[in-house]
């Protein structure tokens, strides 16, 4: 079959490769109708979430069929179509139980505290094959694939794999009551949603930080006042629109992409973020020198504190690699700010937004701007990092 495999930083490939099969009673083999680029997969090729095990597949959505399954999936049958969560969870643990699928006990091959596992991830997360493929073996698949109903197509699913519910999630941890003035830090397909999920649980505004056209067009078309961090200073504006208060509420879903260059001036470096930088360069020489960390790993995150409101929340979902020790602490602790932040319980939130998406109180294929086939998926990888316009949200189409 057909699969986009990591062979090195910088370097993916679309390769001819078994097709998998059932290695647990609780398996099943999905044929995927459906996949997608995300942000995520981008730190993967750059270095940024290393070491990636060479052979990898790539990509953590999908949506499919079921081929086949283990004795010991029950609630599933061939033919049946379903979207898989990004992340693994066994769904019998005592964190699956409570909702914590992103840190199930069972999932990950590196023990209890080796955090969450997602396909087509790094070594750490248990280098489990990725889903921008023809096939995928889906473990733990009684609770790891969700049925579709008839009127959730393809486009529609493939945005609850993984970035809807990582947005609504984001939106939970904020806090957000109604009424609430939110920040969202990022325009990106994530902070789209971000931005409709706070609106779904009752924000009376969201302003919304970003610098990329395309992406403050479609922010504003969904109501949020828009914020160009290159032509204003973000917390001298996020004060000015809310008289001087702040939002009460902030979600960064950037993540480590706050540290890529961009045209705005750059803050000097510190001694912290020169450490940083140095731990960037062992982790991944390769793309260490093309990350401007002088105002990262946490450019967003200080506009955040800096600019949110005292008592308010900060939610962070944005990706950062485990070694990311920058942040501003003192001053978070001072205004009394609540932080949440962590990996998305995809499980938990997936057959909800399913409903609103068959009842049409959301139309997430608004963030849906190409749908390619596989074989084009260098270039689209390429088009999607470069933030060119009209490459907000990209799917793959598989065995095209």
């Amino acid at each position: 079959m057909k699969a986009v495999v990591f062979h090195g930083v910088g370097d993916i490939r679309v390769d001819d490769v078994p097709e998998p099969k059932i290695q647990h009673p609780g398996d099943a083999i999905v044929k995927l109708t459906a996949s997608a680029i995300c942000g995520t997969d981008l730190h993967m090729i750059r270095g940024t979430l290393a070491p990636m095990k060479p052979g990898t597949i790539l990509g953590h959505e999908g949506v499919g069929v079921v081929e086949e399954v283990g004795k010991d999936v029950r609630n599933l049958k061939r033919g049946d179509r379903v979207v898989i969560p990004s992340t693994i969870a066994c769904g019998y643990c005592a964190y699956c139980r409570s909702g914590y699928q992103a840190q199930c006990d069972n999932a990950n091959p590196n023990g209890l505290k080796g955090g969450t596992s997602f396909f087509g991830g790094p070594e750490q997360t248990g280098s489990f094959d990725g889903l921008q493929a023809e096939y995928a073996r889906i473990p733990f698949a009684h609770t790891g694939l969700i049925k579709l109903p008839e009127e959730v197509d393809d486009d529609q699913a493939i945005l609850l794999s993984d970035i809807f519910p990582t947005a609504y999630f984001g939106a939970e941890l904020a806090e957000i009551q109604p009424g609430d003035t939110v920040a969202v830090f990022g325009c990106g397909p994530v902070g789209q949603f971000a931005i409709a999920s706070a609106y779904l649980l009752g924000a009376g505004r969201v302003l919304a930080v970003d610098t990329v056209s395309s992406r403050m067009d479609m922010a504003q078309a969904q109501g949020a006042e828009i914020i160009d961090f290159n032509a204003e200073d973000p917390v001298e504006a996020l004060e000015h629109l809310t008289g001087g208060i702040g939002p009460d509420r902030a979600i960064d879903a950037v993540g480590v992409d706050a540290s890529r260059p961009h045209s705005g001036p750059a803050a000097p470096q510190t001694q912290q973020v020169q450490q940083h930088q140095q731990e960037l360069q062992q982790i991944a020489p390769e793309t260490a020198d093309n990350w401007q960390v002088g105002d990262a790993p946490s450019q967003a995150l200080d506009w955040a504190v800096q600019g949110l409101a005292k008592a308010g929340t900060l939610s962070i979902i944005g990706v950062y690699p485990p070694g990311d020790r920058s942040f501003p602490i003192g001053m978070a602790m001072n205004r009394n700010l609540t932080l949440k932040m962590g990996n998305c319980n995809h499980r938990s939130y997936i057959p909800q937004l399913v409903d609103w998406v068959r009842s049409g109180t959301v139309t997430p294929t608004e963030i849906l701007t190409k749908v390619e086939p596989m074989t084009s998926v260098i270039d689209a990888y390429k088009a999607f990092d470069q933030q060119q316009a009209g490459w907000m949200k990209v799917e793959l189409v598989p065995g095209t």
